[in-house]
């Protein structure tokens, strides 16, 4: 029997046949576990970071590419928007897909189109095909991110799940600190089109080593059946739980503040506080810090804490934190207090976007690939929505991030309060090494 969308996860892994196991059983290509394999970390990892990749790499070329192809800010912003709404809907495609298909050949058809979209860009003359370009680029990085979750899934349970999503967002972290910092060097020995050749080798090393190395996790025993009529089924179980929504739009809209700095703070910086390329690229190194650090310590706080307890408080840490960065802009503040209360917040962030998707999965064993793509959905789709609105009326300054990211977390403060009602009352145990 398939769990409900709130019900508290069973002992049965999600993986396991129903029959007693065996020590020589192979009936599933891998089966669900405890301990997380280093080899396993960094390839999902690296997939996961093909994501950040395509949104921060080319930041730092806002200006460049406005210049070169005649266009005004907002329509260059609009690129991180149309890549953010690709992205939302090849989660939703490529993760209901999955479901029935298993997670390697999706997978690898997405990587290959990625290769292909991101050489193109290359080559384009207009902003309008830059940014038709970007939707289709945005729609296969979702690929890397979305089956990298349902394939935490298939492989672990218990604690080690959270363990593996503190371990992706490690690399959500990481992947920003490298990402502008890369794209600023490569502006210094090229054009912005530089950028997005990178893009497409980077996408083709990972075509390879995934096509060599990563087996399949969904054996077909466990694959859903029924067709485009099972899809929407998957779909509409998940979206009637109170509990699984609340903790969907939760993250989705706390990634909202995140989207909402990352496509405002390069005029921030730049323009407003008159950084060069290479200094934005190290104060957006120290922001992707702060949410490496933070989910780092989620990982370690996870065996001891409930994950419902960390989120809540972040939250309200994040709550106070982004009020007082309101507070600082409106008063005309200065480069450091600016940017010590944006990292802080950002901090807050490493803890809520592995812990509200964790929770969210473990209660769906058996729909994950399609948990996943809506979970990430959201949360890009809303990202979409959100961060051009700092540029609403002109070009986005510090006090409108500040709004707009204290609005998004406010929301998140108060769906917190609603999908706690509903949340299992789980005991984490901590799992042995």
């Amino acid at each position: 029997m398939t769990d409900g969308p709130g019900a508290t996860p069973t002992s049965t892994s999600p993986t396991s046949t129903p029959t007693s196991p065996s020590p020589t059983a192979t009936a599933s290509p891998v089966p669900a576990r405890t301990r997380l394999g280093v080899g396993l970390v960094l390839l999902l990892s690296a997939l996961t970071a093909i994501g950040p990749l395509t949104f921060d790499t080319y930041l730092a070329a806002f200006p460049e590419i406005g210049a070169d192809l005649g266009a005004s800010t907002a329509a260059v912003q609009l690129t991180l928007t149309a890549s953010l709404a690709g992205l939302a809907l090849g989660q939703l495609f490529i993760g209901s897909l999955s479901d029935a298909y298993g997670r390697r050949r999706p997978l690898l058809g997405a990587l290959a189109l990625y290769v292909v979209v991101s050489a193109a860009i290359v080559l384009v003359d207009s902003i309008a095909m830059l940014t038709v370009l970007r939707v289709v680029q945005g729609f296969a990085a979702a690929a890397g991110m979305v089956l990298s979750m349902a394939t935490i899934r298939d492989r672990f349970e218990g604690v080690a799940v959270s363990k593996m999503m503190a371990r992706l967002m490690l690399v959500v972290g990481v992947a920003p600190v490298l990402a502008p910092t890369i794209g600023a060097q490569l502006l210094r020995f090229g054009s912005w089109r530089l950028v997005f050749g990178f893009l497409a080798v980077v996408g083709l090393v990972l075509l390879v080593i995934a096509s060599v190395a990563l087996r399949e996790s969904l054996p077909v025993e466990k694959r859903r059946t029924g067709g485009t009529r099972a899809a929407l089924g998957s779909y509409r179980v998940l979206l009637t739980s109170r509990t699984f929504l609340g903790l969907a739009f939760l993250s989705a809209t706390y990634m909202g503040a995140m989207f909402t700095y990352v496509s405002a703070a390069t005029f921030v910086f730049q323009d407003g506080y008159s950084l060069s390329a290479q200094e934005f690229g190290w104060v957006f190194a120290a922001g992707a810090a702060g949410i490496t650090a933070g989910s780092q310590v989620y990982g370690a706080l996870v065996g001891r804490f409930e994950p419902e307890r960390i989120l809540a408080w972040a939250v309200a840490a994040g709550v106070v934190l982004v009020a007082a960065l309101l507070v600082v802009t409106a008063a005309g503040g200065g480069f450091w207090p600016v940017t010590t209360l944006l990292v802080l917040v950002l901090t807050t962030a490493g803890f809520v976007m592995p812990s509200a998707p964790a929770i969210a999965l473990a209660a769906n064993p058996q729909r994950a690939g399609t948990a996943a793509a809506l979970l990430g959905a959201l949360q890009f789709g809303l990202g979409a929505v959100i961060a051009p609105l700092t540029s609403l009326g002109g070009q986005p300054t510090a006090l409108r991030m500040a709004v707009v990211m204290t609005a998004t977390i406010l929301v998140s403060a108060v769906l917190l309060l609603v999908t706690r009602v509903g949340m299992p009352a789980r005991r984490v145990r901590a799992v042995a090494a």
